[in-house]
């Protein structure tokens, strides 16, 4: 079958040798050299295109020629005489990022991409150039390495951030966009958003050689004095330790080939930003360190790794608590390798990782290792979120973090993602939930489902009953304990989970929960106000009437109305043009139009139903009730109190008594009133707010007996505050729960029986 310009090599039936990413990164490192060196070296030639061409023709001998040929062409004339900062032509770079992607033995589509990754950004090209010249493939990835230009934000964290979202989304639809995008940040040098972003996606997708390098660099550029530092003990120690190092890989090799084992054996340091980041996370200087030196032993089949583990652990003694399997349990990001540490040659820790050669090629280039072309149906990118669970997982995540609602949230729940080690547990069914370290059952929760999350009530770890707040160990076996009547989660979890996931999820469901609380508020408002005006109400009637109003929903409607920001006769206006409201018979019928309660004048045209009057008021239960109201502050309302409510955009309803001087502000806004009346249940009592003012006899005991008072009466002492009012007298302000009026005025009157209290009387909010 002929292959495609676009089509991705056939990768597992080429050579798996890999020529090293260090080949790719001589400019780099010439670069590094330049910031210590007097000198500035001669640059480096830039590479021809016939070099490129021949790079990827030793890996893919039915390259298309003439559309690398044209792509070199075009983004070199494009990029003109642009410059970098260093003073090389600016076309080295993409140049540069296309030849570090030869050695990942990418297909002509991604190197070509390469080729043009900032023609859009930089030069004059467009999208509609590109697609024309190149296919809409390759237009497609270029489009989605383009960072958006025009943006209307502030921060330069959201401009970085609406950029991370666009290449995420981009990414989803194509990994390729990844591939291209992490080359850059290896040739590129914008240290501080690698090390945050880029470096831990590289890790999280499997290029842990890539991951390295970009961590290296970033490390060099933050901290320099800290990388020459730990450079220079790396290398002093290298020197130190050249014969042990050999002498440790012929053992290891002499035991395996006597054991018929046929292995790779190859030791190396780690690598400086590995050794710091140890280093700071241990708070530990570097001669305690005794892990710097690693050995990866590399075999053909999978059984020959538990084989060669018993080698090891046979040889020399084994420290205990660093063994890992990750071969029958793989990291989320296909890693598969068995992990141990023993105590080898001269006392020395020696750590040690053996893998098959796949493993190994999938351990180094992640999903740039797949075979991401494969004969029969679907396209790479949906074959290789089948294949690959790093890539279906970096989709999931996508998915949830595209629905946040500000750059800064998006950039805060993308770094959550991609930080964490992992810590390894299983549903009572024997899923294998991934979790990162620190994460607790809330979390787990929301990693089985948003919905099993959301309405989490309690859970039991290792069939022990335990808090949602308890941390996860490896191997913890995690029920959830669901309930239907908890539909949305407190908002206080979102400070207490881990991942980014949980947390996106709870503050969307926090903000579903208060804008279904808008939304029912404005429900009743409307449907009152029909009710009032003896007009039919209908969600299809209101359907209709969605662009009058310039909203796209009923629930955005009805939203709006709740917050304050559209009044519901508006909302019936849309419905029925010929409507008008009426408030001239209200007054007509008033005998005096002055009156009013503490001489409001527009007061009369608001109708307040009492308690027991039949009308279409809306019924208040309390604070604890499905809608946005809160009381008046300094003094609150109580059943009993006659009650209306003063509508503020954004913040909902606030109940004040009807006697309340504080609503002779609101007198010349009457569309904000609305009718209330009280709607409590006998069977299950309510506390509401009140405030006394008590004038007591400045002796001691006194407080005492006034708080002995309100105790006996059953009522719950929320505030208290004392002032001297004269050598004699202390005014004492309290703020106090009770049931309704007539137990608040049951409290005021044994309050004034005391002795020691000289008067007693309610404030009025």
């Amino acid at each position: 079958m002929a292959r495609s310009s676009t089509d991705l090599p056939r990768m597992q039936n080429q050579s798996r040798a890999r020529a090293p990413l260090e080949r790719s990164l001589n400019i780099v490192s010439q670069v590094f050299e330049k910031a210590v060196k007097p000198k500035k070296p001669p640059t480096p030639r830039m590479m021809r295109q016939y070099d490129l061409i021949e790079r990827v023709k030793r890996y893919n001998p039915n390259t298309s020629e003439a559309m690398l040929n044209r792509a070199y062409v075009y983004a070199m004339k494009a990029h003109g005489e642009q410059r970098r900062a260093s003073g090389d032509p600016y076309f080295s770079h993409p140049l540069e990022v296309a030849g570090i992607l030869t050695d990942l033995k990418l297909d002509d589509a991604t190197i070509a991409a390469a080729l043009l990754h900032d023609t859009i950004e930089d030069t004059t090209a467009t999208r509609a150039e590109i697609d024309q010249m190149f296919g809409h493939d390759i237009g497609a990835l270029v489009e989605g390495l383009t960072k958006l230009k025009k943006l209307d934000l502030v921060t330069k964290e959201a401009k970085q951030a609406e950029n991370l979202r666009k290449l995420l989304l981009a990414i989803a639809d194509d990994v390729r966009v990844l591939l291209v995008k992490l080359a850059d940040r290896l040739h590129n040098r914008i240290a501080e958003e690698t090390l945050d972003i880029y470096a831990p996606l590289a890790g999280r997708m499997g290029m842990h050689e890539m991951r390295e390098e970009l961590e290296d660099l970033a490390f060099h550029e933050l901290k320099l004095d800290a990388y020459k530092v730990v450079s220079e003990r790396l290398t002093a120690l290298a020197k130190r330790n050249r014969d042990l190092i050999s002498e440790i890989e012929q053992q290891l090799a002499r035991k395996l080939a006597d054991r018929g084992i046929a292995a790779e054996v190859s030791g190396r340091q780690k690598r400086p930003y590995s050794i710091w980041r140890k280093m700071e996370r241990k708070s530990v200087g570097f001669e305690q360190l005794s892990d710097i030196i690693g050995f990866r032993i590399v075999v053909d089949r999978v059984e020959e790794t538990y084989r060669a583990l018993g080698v090891v652990h046979t040889t020399w003694p084994v420290v205990p608590g660093r063994f890992k399997d990750y071969v029958s349990t793989p990291k989320q990001n296909d890693y598969r390798s068995i992990h141990t540490t023993v105590i080898g040659p001269s006392q020395q820790r020696v750590e040690l990782q053996i893998r098959t050669r796949d493993m190994h090629e999938i351990a180094e280039y992640g999903i740039a290792a797949h075979a991401l072309y494969k004969d029969g149906l679907g396209s790479p990118t949906e074959m290789l979120s089948r294949e690959s669970s790093a890539y279906a997982w970096l989709r999931r995540t996508i998915e949830l973090l595209a629905e946040g609602s500000n750059p800064e949230e998006f950039l805060e729940h993308t770094k959550l993602e991609l930080f964490h080690d992992q810590v390894f547990c299983f549903t009572p069914k024997g899923k294998l939930i991934a979790l990162p370290r620190r994460a607790n059952a809330i979390d787990f929760a929301y990693a089985v489902h948003t919905d099993v999350g959301n309405m989490a009530v309690g859970c039991k770890i290792n069939g022990k009953i335990a808090p949602l707040v308890s941390e996860l160990a490896n191997g913890d076996e995690v029920e959830i304990i669901t309930s239907r009547a908890q539909t949305a989660p407190p908002a206080a979890w979102e400070s207490l989970v881990t991942t980014g996931k949980a947390r996106a999820a709870i503050r969307r469901a926090t903000r579903a929960a208060v804008r279904n609380q808008y939304a029912g508020l404005g429900r009743r408002i409307v449907e009152r106000l029909c009710q009032r005006a003896k007009i039919v109400y209908s969600d299809e009637k209101l359907q209709g009437a969605l662009p009058r109003l310039a909203r796209s929903s009923i629930e955005e409607v009805m939203s709006s109305v709740g917050r304050g920001e559209m009044s519901a006769a508006d909302v019936v206006r849309a419905m029925y043009p010929d409507y008008k409201e009426e408030r001239a018979a209200a007054i007509a019928q008033q005998p005096k139009p002055e009156s009013g309660w503490f001489g409001l004048k527009k007061a009369k045209s608001v109708k307040v139903k009492v308690p027991g009057e039949p009308g279409a008021a809306i019924p208040i239960r309390g604070i604890n009730t499905d809608l946005p109201v809160r009381f008046a502050p300094n003094g609150g309302a109580v059943p009993g109190d006659r009650i209306v409510g003063i509508l503020t955009p954004g913040e909902g309803v606030t109940i004040y008594p009807i006697q309340s001087s504080a609503l002779k502000d609101f007198e010349d806004v009457p569309e904000r009133w609305l009718d209330l009346r009280w709607d409590v249940e006998e069977r299950t009592p309510q506390r509401f707010p009140a405030r006394l003012v008590l004038q007591t006899v400045n002796e001691p005991g006194s407080l005492a007996q006034v708080a002995q008072v309100i105790a006996e009466h059953d009522g719950n002492i929320d505030n208290i505050s004392m002032e001297r009012s004269s050598p004699d007298f202390t005014s004492v302000t309290i703020d106090l729960e009770v049931f309704d009026l007539k137990h608040l005025n049951s409290i005021i009157a044994q309050l004034r029986a005391k002795d020691v209290v000289a008067n007693a009387e309610r404030v009025n909010a």
